[in-house]
């Protein structure tokens, strides 16, 4: 398994919106568009001009997984776009694990001193996961700052990375 920042590239992005549709509409059932996440068609200007990050997990030269890192201001920044194949999900593969470290890491060397994400109220594995990692679930209003995200009854997370 190879987790890298994200390079320009047809063929992976096509293979991102593949795992992305994937995981949000045939395991989620959440009837997110692509329309809705127009970040995924511009990643570098998005996410990493912006002080940001965006990596790319494949395996045998495919997409496995992917995870985001957008600063929303000097202290805050947003868990975006965590998405696996369900293969490279827990014991199997820790594929998740793996990116998720990947994202905290950068984080913290770039000075981040809170994390903070959006996700489904029906995903409840997702839930589980984050508060495992010792995410606390807050009101949107408590976070302080304002992104853009495709809302099916959300549930907001914070961690503090200081």
């Amino acid at each position: 398994m190879e987790i890298s920042p994200y390079t320009p590239n047809v063929h992976t992005t096509a293979e991102l919106i593949d795992l992305i549709l994937f995981c949000q509409n045939t395991e989620a059932h959440l009837n997110i568009t692509m329309a809705e996440q127009p970040d995924v068609l511009a990643i570098p200007a998005y996410y990493q001009t912006s002080g940001g990050q965006f990596w790319v997990a494949k395996a045998a030269g495919h997409v496995a997984g992917c995870i985001a890192l957008l600063p929303v201001d000097n202290t805050t920044a947003v868990l975006k776009k965590f998405f696996t194949y369900p293969q490279f999900r827990g014991k199997n593969g820790h594929l998740g694990w793996q990116l998720y470290q990947t994202l905290v890491q950068e984080a913290q060397r770039l000075g981040f001193k809170r994390l903070i994400l959006d996700t489904p109220e029906a995903e409840h594995r997702s839930h589980r996961f984050y508060e495992r990692q010792g995410f606390v679930q807050v009101p949107f209003a408590q976070l302080g700052v304002n992104y853009a995200f495709p809302d099916r009854h959300s549930r907001f997370y914070q961690l503090s990375l200081a």
